[in-house]
């Protein structure tokens, strides 16, 4: 039985499987079918994030086809990925970081960063649709009532939903035709852990993203890692998956609870970080916070009312910001129209990554004042960028993404999305995060708290400080150690 009929022994209806099928042929129709291709795959340098994380490029099809060059099977691990979004990237470094610290050679392999394959035309389709309900969700109320927060709420809950990825996923497994087998994948996305396995990688870990269970991060044949408890329940049982129906449960050696993804960067400065923070609190410095804005620029105007708040604060020193903007360098201008003052304050670090890096070891133990923006138009950098950031800043601002688990206090803004509004939750009963504040006065209102009063601050602080002696900020070390375990005790579960 395919992968796209059954789920852990639960049979997916005749219409679903059709459906499937279809799905599959419509793509095959518009982008071809390369199953058949052979490319080379081969390891190259990273010229972006090489150095600090360790971290090599799978590259393919460059060579001749048949050709595997340059692969370590004994140190290497990969870490599959696809760009959708900053999460999946995000989480990648993460899992590259821990891998670096073990002492292990992480290899990042996108399958949307190869053009000529069927598997990035199909994704790269798959990417511009999502980015455009994403935007639609924004300027419309309507649909986002009606359609985007159904789709990302109980659509992709549905067990229905993983056949037609389990078969678009057999059109993204020849790029790994020439990739050793035998050295373990993690997917920090569905597909790349799909795929992985449709093209026969032997220890494969499918490392799930937010706190809402779905269906459509299943991988049967994978090892599953979740990063809070309530995940594995829902994972375990199914909840949900099929209406009222009671599914027969994962398998217990399929899924692992390991803790949140973080970089092996951030866990092990949180002690100083934290008594930084705590410090600058007490001597009257400014309150930096780290504004990330990702998604093309999805809700600037939240973000402009922030600015707007803050920008008297930040002419008294009170406040210095740190804003993100990705490699979106139209939300510069945008913002600039939103708070027409705001430049007066503000020095740009635009796409030069070396003086990013130095601003940011640089604040780590220095002052700051007034605004600074970062935009990078390299993928890697303004992902990064935002993790450098927040070493030294005070509170992040972002909405319940893949930042919700990340060990800094936060401030969640309105989600984008049903199923991330789980991440805020999460955060805000492990201490570390604000409620989600899902419209602008309640926003300022917990801006504001971070900044006038001693208790919001300090209580986020010491609940990161006791989440980490729990362990709760290890699961990129536990979900590499896991994938390398796999190769020494057999094949996959």
């Amino acid at each position: 039985m395919s992968r796209s009929q059954s789920v852990y022994g639960n049979e997916q209806k005749a219409s679903t499987v059709r459906k499937a099928e279809k799905s599959k042929k419509k793509y095959i129709k518009k982008f071809g079918d390369d199953s058949n291709a052979n490319y080379s795959a081969e390891v190259a340098d990273n010229a972006y994030i090489g150095e600090m994380l360790g971290v090599k490029n799978i590259v393919i099809g460059k060579s001749e086809p048949g050709t595997s060059k340059g692969f370590d099977t004994d140190n290497g691990i990969i870490v599959g990925n696809i760009r959708m979004g900053f999460g999946h990237y995000r989480i990648s470094m993460a899992m590259a970081s821990a891998a670096n610290s073990l002492g292990l050679t992480p290899y990042w392999m996108d399958l949307n960063s190869y053009p000529e394959t069927t598997g990035t035309k199909v994704i790269s389709a798959q990417n511009d649709l999502y980015s455009l309900g994403s935007r639609l969700s924004q300027k419309s109320k309507v649909f986002n009532k009606t359609v985007w927060e159904p789709v990302n709420y109980t659509g992709f809950k549905q067990l229905s939903y993983n056949a037609p990825d389990q078969k678009n996923a057999e059109l993204m497994a020849a790029v790994f035709e020439n990739v050793p087998k035998d050295i373990p994948v993690i997917g920090t996305h569905v597909w790349p852990a799909q795929a992985a396995l449709h093209a026969g990688m032997k220890y494969v870990v499918n490392a799930v993203p937010d706190n809402w269970p779905m269906a459509l991060h299943f991988a049967e044949g994978a090892v599953h890692t979740v990063q809070t408890h309530y995940a594995y329940q829902g994972y375990r049982t199914m909840n949900g998956m099929a209406g009222d129906k009671v599914l027969k449960p994962m398998p217990a050696d399929s899924l692992v609870y390991t803790g949140h993804y973080i970089d092996d960067e951030l866990v092990k400065n949180i002690k100083q970080d934290n008594k930084r923070r705590l410090a600058r609190k007490a001597e009257g410095k400014p309150m930096r916070f780290l504004l990330t804005i990702g998604g093309a620029g999805a809700q600037k105007e939240i973000f402009a009312a922030i600015i707007n708040e803050l920008l008297p604060e930040i002419k008294k020193n009170r406040v210095a910001l740190y804003i993100n903007i990705g490699d979106y360098i139209n939300v510069w201008e945008d913002l600039r129209k939103l708070a027409p003052d705001m430049y007066l304050y503000t020095k740009t670090h635009i796409n030069d990554w070396e003086e990013t890096k130095q601003f940011c070891a640089d604040a780590v133990k220095g002052d700051v004042e007034g605004i600074h923006l970062f935009c990078h138009e390299n993928i890697f950098e303004a992902v990064y960028a935002t993790n450098l950031l927040m070493r030294s800043c005070d509170v992040l601002v972002t909405k319940p993404s893949e930042l919700a688990f990340y060990p800094v206090p936060k401030l969640f803004i309105k989600r984008i999305g049903g199923h991330e509004q789980w991440g805020a939750v999460h955060s805000a009963e492990m201490g570390d995060g604000s409620l989600e504040c899902r419209d602008i006065p309640h926003t300022l209102q917990m801006a504001r708290l971070f900044l006038e009063d001693d208790v919001t601050l300090k209580n986020m602080c010491d609940a990161i400080d006791l989440n980490k002696k729990m362990g709760v900020y290890d699961g990129a070390y536990n979900a590499v150690k896991i994938a390398m375990g796999l190769k020494e005790g057999g094949e996959n579960a």
